[in-house]
């Protein structure tokens, strides 16, 4: 039977766990503020991509890293098969032969809790406590010796996995935990898995092609009433230097007719942010490669790196300690039915065998207090910490 375009039936876990028992790569993800779950799948073997062209690029997943190495390239996975929630339908030009073999292992009770793990055994270096502390105070330095304004420091932790874990059932979870992030579950054979739930857009284009980037900036613990939130002099200025920083892009690009509103702030996975958004409607604006020439210029952005971009990408190389991967990198669908939505890739956690990595940082300026950037990223990690502490087995 030719199924082309034919829509079939099946769920979310069936979608899911047939792309690893077919060693195909898989994304799954849930726009924030929406209800619909939606993945792809692509058939074929060759993932690695250049740098992301938004405007021409098929309908699929952009999965890319913190910096592009040969280790870790920009992925692409290509909707060959697309989930609507409810339904696989095919894009027109797949091959029949391995669709059908797809469709085949779909109608095949698969495992329910395996998930793609790296091809080569990491050995994952971990930031003590001591040593992020430290780090903290070298940037300190050197940003009082004016050898930059403002520098992103991240690390590490580890957590064994809990009996039973599914990632389909803790996506579910996280999609039900934080309705208001853009949460995602991405498995590519040989690269491994990552799953996450992150607050900050890095470049959006929707269905009436209105352009939507954000400086995100500034956290504290989340209060019950928003508008009580009181923000110190280091965040306010951390904020501001993010905003300079898109409003730096735009002058690059010679864009004036942009709207912006902000900052104000906003509450993500228990926590509070500050936010400036920045939008240009596309159909009044005459800039057609908008979103590809903002994703070259943003990234890595000063909310994940720092200010001037060099020295500070300079200085978390020396002194972070250890491999961001795709960490802080960014990831998202381009092209899809919804259109193209790219996020920085932060509240995340890798996939091992047994033990999930979790990721955080804190932005470090003049006014940064060691003790408490260390703090502020135990707070991030709790993002995903939660997920893991809470999740229910599923019955097999």
């Amino acid at each position: 039977m030719m199924m082309g375009e034919q829509a079939r039936d099946f769920t979310l876990e069936q979608f899911f766990q047939a792309a690893i028992a077919g060693q195909k790569a898989v994304a799954v993800w849930r726009l924030p503020n929406t209800p619909h779950l939606q993945a792809c799948v692509q058939l074929g073997q060759h993932f690695t991509t250049g740098q992301p062209q938004l405007e021409t690029s098929p309908f699929g997943f952009f999965f890319c890293p913190f910096q592009v190495t040969k280790e870790e390239p920009n992925l692409f996975i290509k909707a060959d098969l697309y989930f609507d929630g409810e339904r696989v339908t095919s894009a027109p030009e797949v091959p029949q032969q391995p669709l059908q073999a797809f469709y085949t292992l779909l109608d095949t009770p698969q495992r329910i809790n395996a998930w793609h793990t790296p091809a080569s055994a990491q050995r994952h270096a971990f930031q003590t406590e001591e040593g992020f502390v430290g780090a903290v105070h070298q940037a300190v330095e050197a940003i009082q010796a004016g050898q930059m304004e403002k520098v992103v420091l991240s690390r590490t932790d580890q957590e064994t996995l809990p009996d039973g874990f599914s990632p389909v059932a803790a996506f579910r979870a996280m999609t039900e935990k934080y309705p208001r992030a853009f949460v995602s579950l991405v498995s590519v054979p040989g690269v491994g898995t990552w799953m996450g739930a992150t607050p900050e857009i890095l470049v959006s284009i929707d269905e009436q092609q209105v352009f939507h980037t954000m400086a995100l900036a500034g956290t504290q613990p989340a209060v019950e009433n928003v508008a009580d939130a009181i923000w110190r002099q280091k965040e306010i200025e951390e904020q501001a230097m993010v905003e300079r920083y898109v409003l730096s892009c735009f002058k690059k690009l010679r864009l004036r007719e942009y709207t912006e509103v902000g900052p104000r702030t906003i509450i993500a996975g228990g926590l509070m942010h500050l936010r400036t958004d920045f939008k240009v409607n596309l159909r009044e604006v005459h800039f057609p490669t908008l979103g590809t020439d903002m994703l070259e210029l943003l990234h890595p952005t000063s909310a994940i790196c720092g200010l001037p971009k060099a020295p500070a990408l300079q200085f978390i190389l020396d002194h972070e300690g250890y491999n961001r991967s795709y960490y802080s990198g960014f990831l998202g669908p381009v092209n899809s039915p919804a259109g193209s939505h790219l996020y920085v890739n932060l509240r995340c956690m890798q996939l091992l065998a047994q033990e999930a990595i979790l990721y955080a940082g804190a932005g470090v300026t003049e006014g940064s207090v060691a003790q408490k950037e260390w703090i502020e990223t135990q707070h991030k990690m709790q993002t995903m910490r939660q997920v893991l502490i809470n999740f229910e087995g599923v019955d097999e």
